[in-house]
């Protein structure tokens, strides 16, 4: 009774002696034991009975004796059966004779049904015979998949979005929401391929309403605040199409949650720095100083809105250049034949 189990949601449960089953997504996964299985069922068993025994004594009586029946179960008088079923496979009863082989524990493995898949988000959906796959349809649909929460790994939906950003190109924007655990992600991937040039754009923020600029800055992009010799590397905050204001908050909150300048590693110094640093930045988050603001995306696909487009933005100037070796080799572009690989000689291996 003791043993620990692991069972995921759309795990179900049987105990065959008393014909009694935990059906899949009726209860959240959990870390519990045999004997916790049974408690749970217990409980939610004897949650309603003194509203059955006011208006059905006969069901209500019948509930209550194969509640003692699950209570008995735990004192083992007898021999019983204990079946998880999952078709994730994800599920586990702990083996105490490990790494021995426990005589009374049976692992099958099987392959799930076409219902199995479905219900498990992993059936491939119908083609839709009329032409809803188009171009066009995509742009004006927001696309779903199953897919689990980073956090609490409990089932969630995937939103995903192409959206064509004014005087730039197409990008495809998605969104998780957790109903189980409130966790939210967003992650912003360029709907094109890469630039044959690297992009480098310069703003420089005069005024408070600059922070409603709207801003895409790619997964390969790095920013940079001269003033506050600040620099933020490529890959840091991955993706994001926002508002400047935006971007400057999350990195805000990643420079204030980084560990090598918090707890016990932490010294006076650089506490002193940091926090002086915060602040500058939030005045600039505020409008209240004036800075020079820098994005530099090797593979061309960030973004700065011209609030005056199609007229040239005064305070914003984009460069386009040749990149480096060394960028290149960042981006896998080096190793990556795009021109004449059908006629290429065969390999001497």
């Amino acid at each position: 009774m003791n043993r620990e189990i692991v069972k995921t949601d759309c795990a179900t449960v049987r105990i065959p002696e008393l014909d009694f089953e935990i059906p899949a997504f009726s209860q959240k996964g959990v870390l519990t034991t045999i004997e916790g299985i049974i408690d749970r069922a217990v409980m939610g068993l004897e949650q309603d009975q003194p509203v059955r025994r006011a208006t059905d004594k006969e069901v209500a009586s019948k509930i209550d004796e194969f509640i003692s029946k699950l209570k008995q179960l735990k004192e083992v008088h007898s021999p019983f059966t204990f079946i998880i079923d999952d078709p994730s496979g994800n599920s586990f009863v702990e083996n105490p004779h490990a790494p021995q082989k426990d005589e009374a524990l049976v692992v099958t493995y099987y392959k799930r049904t076409p219902q199995q898949a479905a219900m498990l988000g992993l059936e491939e959906e119908e083609l839709d015979e009329k032409a809803a796959d188009s171009v066009e349809d995509l742009r004006n649909e927001v696309l779903q998949f199953n897919t689990n929460c980073p956090e609490c790994n409990a089932p969630a939906n995937t939103n995903m979005k192409l959206v064509q950003i004014p005087h730039f190109k197409e990008v495809i924007i998605m969104a998780t929401n957790c109903d189980s655990c409130g966790h939210r992600t967003n992650e912003v991937k360029s709907g094109g391929a890469i630039e044959p040039q690297g992009t480098r754009i310069t703003f420089r923020i005069t005024d408070p309403t600059d922070m409603t600029r709207d801003i895409l800055k790619s997964e390969t992009c790095s920013v940079e605040i001269p003033e506050l010799e600040f620099e933020l590397g490529m890959g840091a905050l991955g993706g994001k199409f926002t508002t400047l204001e935006g971007l400057l908050k999350d990195i805000k909150d990643l420079v204030e949650r980084n560990p090598f300048t918090l707890g016990d590693s932490s010294t006076p110094s650089k506490t002193e720095k940091l926090q002086e640093f915060l602040g500058r930045l939030q005045e600039v988050i505020e409008g209240k100083t004036k800075t020079v603001f820098i994005m530099d995306d090797p593979a061309g696909n960030s973004y700065l809105q011209n609030v005056y487009a199609p007229e040239e933005d005064p305070e914003l100037k984009v460069e386009h250049y040749e990149r480096t070796f060394e960028q290149n080799e960042d981006l896998g572009l080096n190793d990556m034949k795009t021109e004449g690989y059908e006629t290429a000689p065969p390999s001497g291996r």
